[in-house]
C-alpha cells in the first residue's frame, strides 16, 4: 500500500470532503425517518404489523446482499460513478416512498433506498482511502459521527413536520440531501475522467474464495460476526418498533416516542467519537463489551419492570448497547495482519451479521402480534444481548485471524 505524507485536509480535495460528509449523512437519514410516522400514515392507509416488521428487516437484508455485490459493481463502474448511482437511487427511493399510496409501495420504496444504502456502506471506507490516505483516522471519525447525527436527527423532527405539513413532506425531505450529495461526486467523476489515476491501491478488493472460506473455521471471525449481529439487531429492531413500544407500555405520545427514538440514535454519537480512541489507545475492548452488555440488560429490564418510570433512561441505556458497532469497525482492522485477511474478515462479519439481524425486526413483530404483549420480544432482545458475552471474551484477546488459522491449521 502506498504511504502518503500528511497534508492540509482541504488541499485539493474539498469536493471529496464535502461529498463524503453528505454521502454519510444520506446513508442513515432514511433508516430512522419512517417509524415515528406510522400513526400519521395509518390515517391514509393501514400498515399491518407484519409490514412494519418487513420494513424494519429491509435495512440489514439489503446491507447483507449489496455488501457482497458492491465489490464487483465497483470494479465495473468505479468508486465515484457508483457513489453517484447510489445517491441517485436513494433519492428516487425516498421520493417514491413519500408518495406511496399503499403499504406495498411504501415497502418497495424502502427496499430500493436500502439497496443503495447497502452499497454506500461499503463505498465509504475506500472513498476515504482514495482521497484521504494521510487522514484515514480523522475522516473515519468524521463520517461515523455524521452517520450518528443523521440517525438521531430525522426522528426528532419527523412528527413535528408531519403535524405542521403532512407525512409525505416529512418523509420526502431527506431526498434533498441525497440529491445534493450527488453534486460533488459528479464533479469528481468529471475530474477523474480528465486525469485517470492508477487504481491498484484505491479500489475495493474482493477477498479470494480461499481467504473468505477460512473465516468459517476461525473462532475470532465468528466472535466479530456475532458481535456485529448483536449491535445491528438492537439497532434495527429499535428503529422498527421502539416508537410503538413506548406508546404501548410507557404511555408516551407519538411525538414523544419520536423524540425518544431520536435520543436512542443520538447515543451513537458519543460512541462514534470515543470508542475508536478507547480501543486503539487503551485496548479497552473487554471493558467496552462489558459496558454494552450491562447497559443493554439494564435498558431491557427497565422496559420490562418499570416502563413508565423513566422511559428516557431505558432508551439511553439500550442506546448504549450498539456501541459495539464502532468497536467492531475498529477491530476489523486490528484483528488482521494482512490486507487479504482484513477484506475477508470485513465481508464475513458484516454480511453475516446483517443477515442474522435481518431476522429480528420481522420476527419481533410476529411475536408481538401473536402475544399482544411486549414481554416476549423484550426477553428475546435480552437473549440477543447475552450472545455478546462469549463473543466479547474471544474478540477482546489481542490476536488476529491469521494467528487463529496458523495455530489450528498451519501457514496462512
Amino acid at each position: 500500500m502506498k504511504s502518503s505524507p500528511a497534508r492540509p485536509l482541504w488541499q485539493g480535495r474539498t469536493l471529496a470532503l464535502v461529498g463524503i460528509v453528505l454521502f454519510a449523512f444520506s446513508l442513515r437519514s432514511a433508516v430512522a425517518s419512517l417509524s415515528p410516522l406510522y400513526d400519521h400514515i395509518a390515517a391514509d392507509f393501514a400498515v399491518p404489523p407484519a409490514v412494519i416488521g418487513l420494513i424494519g428487516t429491509a435495512p440489514p437484508v439489503c446491507f447483507a446482499i449489496f455488501g457482497l455485490l458492491t465489490p464487483a459493481l465497483e470494479r465495473r463502474f468505479g468508486l465515484e460513478r457508483l457513489a453517484v448511482a447510489a445517491m441517485a437511487v436513494v433519492t428516487l427511493g425516498l421520493v417514491a416512498r413519500s408518495f406511496a399510496p399503499s403499504w406495498g409501495l411504501l415497502l418497495a420504496g424502502t427496499a430500493l433506498v436500502f439497496a443503495a444504502v447497502g452499497t454506500g456502506n461499503i463505498l465509504l471506507p475506500p472513498l476515504v482511502k482514495r482521497y484521504f490516505p494521510d487522514r484515514i483516522g480523522l475522516m473515519t471519525t468524521i463520517f461515523s459521527t455524521t452517520m450518528a447525527v443523521s440517525t438521531f436527527l430525522p426522528p426528532l423532527i419527523a412528527v413535528p413536520m408531519a403535524d405542521a405539513a403532512d407525512w409525505h413532506l416529512s418523509l420526502g425531505l431527506w431526498a434533498v440531501f441525497a440529491l445534493v450529495a450527488m453534486i460533488p461526486w459528479i464533479g469528481l467523476v468529471m475530474r477523474h475522467r480528465a486525469a485517470q489515476a492508477e487504481k491498484d491501491d484505491d479500489d475495493i478488493e474482493e477477498p479470494s474464495p480461499q481467504a473468505f472460506g477460512r473465516m468459517w473455521r476461525i473462532p475470532l471471525a465468528w466472535a466479530l460476526l456475532v458481535s456485529f449481529a448483536v449491535s445491528s439487531t438492537i439497532a434495527y429492531t429499535s428503529f422498527a418498533w421502539m416508537p410503538q413500544l413506548l406508546v404501548d407500555i410507557s404511555g408516551v405520545t407519538p411525538a414523544a416516542a419520536g423524540a425518544l427514538l431520536s435520543l436512542f440514535g443520538f447515543m451513537g454519537l458519543p460512541a462514534s467519537l470515543v470508542v475508536p480512541l478507547l480501543v486503539t489507545r487503551w485496548n479497552a475492548t473487554r471493558l467496552l463489551f462489558g459496558v454494552a452488555v450491562a447497559c443493554g440488560f439494564a435498558g431491557i429490564a427497565g422496559f420490562l419492570f418499570v416502563p413508565t418510570s423513566a422511559p428516557w433512561l431505558w432508551v439511553v441505556l439500550l442506546g448504549l448497547a450498539p456501541l459495539l458497532f464502532p468497536m467492531i469497525l475498529v477491530l476489523l482492522g486490528l484483528r488482521t495482519r494482512t490486507h487479504e485477511g482484513s477484506v475477508a474478515l470485513s465481508g464475513f462479519a458484516q454480511s453475516g451479521g446483517y443477515a442474522i439481524a435481518a431476522l429480528f425486526p420481522f420476527g419481533i413483530g410476529l411475536l408481538h402480534e401473536a402475544t399482544d404483549s411486549w414481554t416476549g420480544p423484550l426477553i428475546v432482545l435480552a437473549i440477543v444481548v447475552a450472545a455478546a458475552i462469549p463473543a466479547g471474551a474471544v474478540a477482546a484477546r489481542p490476536h488476529t485471524v491469521e494467528d487463529d488459522w496458523e495455530r489450528r491449521h498451519g501457514a496462512w
